[in-house]
């Protein structure tokens, strides 16, 4: 059993697969898009695609690739963003100069570097850039990356969680070939469907009324152009419950009404939060 990611072996989509799906093997590839048709292709059963992050929002392209992925949400993964400063063996925190990793990662850990004066050196991707310092072999190098890349690169974790906001976290989407509409979990069912609404006045307004008459509560509503046309606007949405559920039903039936398309990408169980 295969979960595909997008990095290399240690980025946090590899964290994440190893955390929430330890029983089966993570497959890297290089784009997003190569991870879906690995798994639209049989060469992976599930795929592990992060679209949102607490402290940089939601992570540009995803939400573009579902509606047209083939595939359907199964399963929802928080993972805490935890940052290590990584060096080869023999070094030591006093003879560490730079630290290379992505620059969102070195943003994050800004205060400590400054803190230590240790120089910021950017690269393509944190797992990356773990691999890089552990070829050098230089012990005035260090990698900002996650425990797992670490474990695999033969680095020593200098300094562990690191990262100036505690609670970054990163929510990632399970996805699959064929869809799973039984009720499971302990915390309750999420339903994400995607939908364009009809060019008549406040379609919008009116189509989303349905989820507060009816009790629905919708957590996620995202917007983004289709196709690059200006007119052609698509709305992500995450909701509560379950399409069964009678209020749920309802909701969706009243929005249908206002809308040209309405497609359902996923019913699946909610995960908690961490704390």
């Amino acid at each position: 059993m295969k979960i595909a990611f997008q990095g290399e072996p240690g980025a946090y989509s590899h964290q994440a697969c190893h955390d929430a799906r330890p029983e089966m093997v993570a497959l890297p590839c290089k784009t997003f898009e190569e991870v879906i048709d690995t798994v639209r292709e049989g060469r992976a059963e599930l795929a592990m695609l992060p679209v949102e992050n607490s402290t940089y929002g939601r992570v540009a392209d995803i939400h573009q690739l579902l509606p047209d992925s083939g595939l359907h949400i199964v399963n929802e993964a928080y993972v805490r963003v935890h940052i290590n400063l990584m060096a080869p063996h023999g070094a030591t925190m006093d003879g560490i100069e730079t630290a290379t990793s992505h620059s969102v990662l070195l943003g994050q850990c800004g205060a400590f570097l400054r803190r230590h004066g240790i120089h910021r050196r950017v690269a393509a991707d944190t797992a990356g850039a773990a691999r890089e310092v552990a070829a050098s072999g230089d012990l005035a190098r260090a990698a900002l990356a996650s425990d797992l890349a670490a474990e695999i690169y033969g680095l020593d974790i200098l300094a562990r969680h690191i990262e100036d906001q505690s609670n970054n976290t990163t929510r990632f989407l399970l996805m699959a070939r064929q869809p799973d509409l039984s009720r499971r979990g302990r915390h309750g069912m999420k339903t994400s469907f995607v939908f364009t609404v009809r060019n008549i006045p406040a379609a919008l307004y009116k189509g989303l009324g349905g989820f507060a008459t009816n009790g629905v509560n919708m957590t996620k509503l995202e917007s983004y152009m289709v196709g690059g046309a200006f007119h052609a606007t698509q709305f992500y949405a995450d909701i509560e419950g379950h399409p069964e559920d009678r209020h749920v039903e309802l909701a969706l039936e009243e929005l249908e009404y206002f809308t040209s398309e309405l497609r359902l990408l996923g019913v699946y169980p909610a995960a908690p939060t961490p704390n």
